[in-house]
């Protein structure tokens, strides 16, 4: 058992890179040190701790921890650092040379980053604790919300499909789950706080039940029926695992919301095959249509990858055309990063940096053209929105049950309540639709 008497009244700093995965994960790693006594730093205090949670899904990621890593030890001199998170997992011994860093903990530790605390002494050079890939089990449950209105549930970690530009297989290790009947009951426990929106997420989500004999659309069907929580988004899932039985189930449900968030990453099939994707672009256009048949009204979020190894410009092309045939709202582009150790370095076409911005910009205008006319649908309608959370005098903002993102003016008592609200137009910077409450 484990003296907490030393955490009591020391003060931490959190840094989350990356994925509402890890923003998820951090938040519970911080209700435990907080069980144990231990706050969060407030602004002009220094830290006794630094929990730093890292992401290494491209380069430009991995430098970004770095520089967080340089930073905040600058920043808390003498403070007890911990860096986890895929980084950590991929590179342990990289991130331990770093000055200042004292433990670095792979994905099986992360869930029990408190054991890892000793007694906050710094150590001479940074220790590394992590676990081979293959050997990774543990799944550590997470549900939380950290500053924000809606929780996130993750129901699902790790990864099987070992795409050809893609670490998170080595990063998070194999695909496991938590079991329905604790995930329910984290749920249920949400609703007693008062939580009124859970996100599903987890690396490979419609991958549920690999470890308990379970389905997604069993999970579904479970968190469908606890009450108080009135809505459900599902984070990123896989096209091929994105069943017409769950498309249809959200179609008629109440409280899982008309808003898909599906990864293409290539509009183009000899592209997808490089890649080493399970679809072709005739299963996910199939999948588009499937959910606009049922949904006419559905946000549908779609990530996109520009520049990979393979990506001629007449591939390129392909996918632009394709993209802009698809009824979607809005699109994640990332551009390609190289990645060591996966299968996509043996491709022989390379992209230059350039050519890889220019189709991001052409992508990127695509989205907010699909953007636009999705929101313009919506103007003078009336929704019901959930407000989030919001600073004194700044504008409140919520989301409608289709993800369209509403601004009105600021209302304290208005926080984390759904309330019915006609939409104007768009905000100055057009990112937002301004309401009124009707």
């Amino acid at each position: 058992m484990i003296d907490t008497s030393i955490f009591q009244d020391k003060k931490a700093v959190y840094y989350t890179l990356g994925c509402k995965l890890n923003f998820a994960e951090t938040s519970t790693i911080g209700k435990t040190l907080k069980e144990a006594g231990v706050r969060t730093v407030r602004k002009g205090e220094k830290a006794d701790l630094c929990i730093i949670n890292t992401c290494s899904v491209t380069e430009m990621a991995d430098k970004k921890c770095r520089q967080a890593i340089h930073r905040l030890t600058r920043q808390h001199p003498g403070a007890f650092v911990v860096v986890t998170g895929c980084y950590a997992q991929l590179k342990p011994g990289q991130v331990a040379d770093i000055e200042g860093v004292d433990v670095v903990l792979g994905a099986e530790q992360k869930g029990d980053l408190i054991n890892y605390l000793g007694n906050l002494q710094k150590h001479e050079h940074g220790e590394a604790i992590t676990t081979a890939t293959k050997d990774i089990r543990t799944f550590a449950p997470s549900c939380s919300r950290g500053d924000r209105t809606r929780y996130f549930l993750k129901v699902q970690d790790g990864c099987d499909y070992f795409c050809s530009y893609c670490t998170i297989p080595f990063a998070r290790g194999r695909s496991r789950n938590g079991k329905i009947a604790d995930l329910v009951a984290q749920a249920r426990e949400a609703a007693a706080e008062g939580g009124k929106e859970i996100v599903i997420t987890g690396v490979n989500i419609g991958d549920f039940g690999k470890t308990t004999g379970e389905s997604f659309i069993d999970l579904v069907r479970a968190l469908d029926q606890v009450e108080g929580i009135e809505r459900y988004r599902i984070s990123s899932i896989e096209p091929n695992l994105l069943t017409d039985e769950v498309i249809e189930y959200v179609a008629q449900s109440h409280r899982f919301m008309p808003h898909f968030h599906i990864p293409l990453q290539s509009g183009c099939d000899e592209v997808l095959r490089l890649m080493r994707r399970r679809y072709d672009t005739t299963l996910f256009a199939e999948k588009i249509h499937k959910i606009k048949l049922l949904m006419p009204h559905a946000f549908i979020g779609v990530d996109v990858i520009v520049g990979t190894r393979g990506e001629t410009p007449e591939y390129f092309e392909q996918a632009y055309e394709f993209i802009r045939s698809l009824d979607i709202t809005q699109l994640h582009v990332f551009s390609y990063s190289e990645r060591p150790g996966t299968q996509a370095l043996k491709i022989d076409y390379v992209v230059s940096p350039e050519e890889k911005h220019l189709r991001s910009q052409r992508l990127l205008a695509l989205s907010e053209e699909k953007t636009k006319a999705f929101y313009s649908r919506y103007i003078g309608n009336e929704l019901p929105v959930l407000l989030e959370h919001s600073k004194p005098g700044v504008p409140m903002h919520g989301f409608s049950e289709n993800y369209i993102r509403v601004e009105l003016k600021a209302d304290n008592c208005l926080d984390n309540q759904i309330v019915n609200v006609k939409l104007l137009g768009f905000n100055e910077d057009e990112t937002s639709l301004l309401a009124e409450l009707v």
